[in-house]
């Protein structure tokens, strides 16, 4: 079933394919003009925060990113404010070594946050990105995910400053920062909508730095 955008424009009568020279084209799609993409995975539920989830698809699209969108099942979700999407794979279906990138959006905090964290597959996709040293971000209350997964501890972060978030990050042994943005080694957070520049901007700088957002032309 196609995901919610369409792949980039390709020429006639070619086709995309997954490239597997190596650890870098693992994570990178290749379409038939020759583009190599990297890929972004996120994340969400029903009920999702819609501004946080469309500029976070729409920045990475901008800069050249396969983005797919992961929910519990591929079926039709909805974010807060009515705005809809079919996710591209369920979390089962998610495969975490295929891509460069992890961004866990918000929604309201017994929405999408709620659903992401509970589930135990989202929890050990998380996990995978970490032990490989990937890039992390997430926003609002997206951050409940870390606590839930066990990965808090020692890290600084921030998130929403309501609905006990901050008491909960700090109870897991993590580091709660009251910023616009916080960047700890290949995490990124931020603490709602009105952040989403900034954090964008840590996002794509990391991103870059570790090398798995770079587009190459063959």
């Amino acid at each position: 079933m196609p995901g919610p955008f369409p792949p980039r424009a390709r020429a006639p009568n070619s086709s995309v394919r997954r490239e597997a020279d190596g650890p870098i084209d693992s994570m990178l799609y290749r379409d038939g003009v020759g583009i190599v993409q990297p890929k972004a995975l996120i994340l969400t539920a029903d009920k999702f925060e819609d501004i946080e989830l469309f500029f976070i698809v729409f920045r990475l699209l901008e800069d050249g990113w396969q983005v797919d969108v992961a929910a519990p099942h591929k079926r039709n979700i909805a974010g807060e404010n009515g705005y809809g999407l079919m996710p591209r794979k369920d979390f089962d279906e998610v495969a975490p070594d295929e891509y460069g990138l992890l961004v866990v959006p918000g929604g309201a905090p017994d929405g999408a946050p709620a659903v992401v964290r509970g589930s135990e597959r989202a929890r050990d996709i998380v996990r995978a990105f970490f032990d490989a040293g990937k890039p992390v971000a997430s926003i609002c209350h997206g951050p409940g995910v870390l606590v839930s997964a066990g990965l808090a501890r020692g890290r600084r972060l921030t998130s929403f400053w309501k609905d006990g978030l901050p008491q909960e990050i700090r109870d897991a042994g993590g580091h709660w920062e009251d910023k616009d943005v916080v960047v700890d080694g290949n995490l990124v957070t931020a603490r709602c909508p009105t952040d989403l520049p900034v954090f964008m901007r840590e996002v794509m700088r990391l991103a870059r730095s570790t090398g798995h957002c770079t587009s190459i032309t063959r």
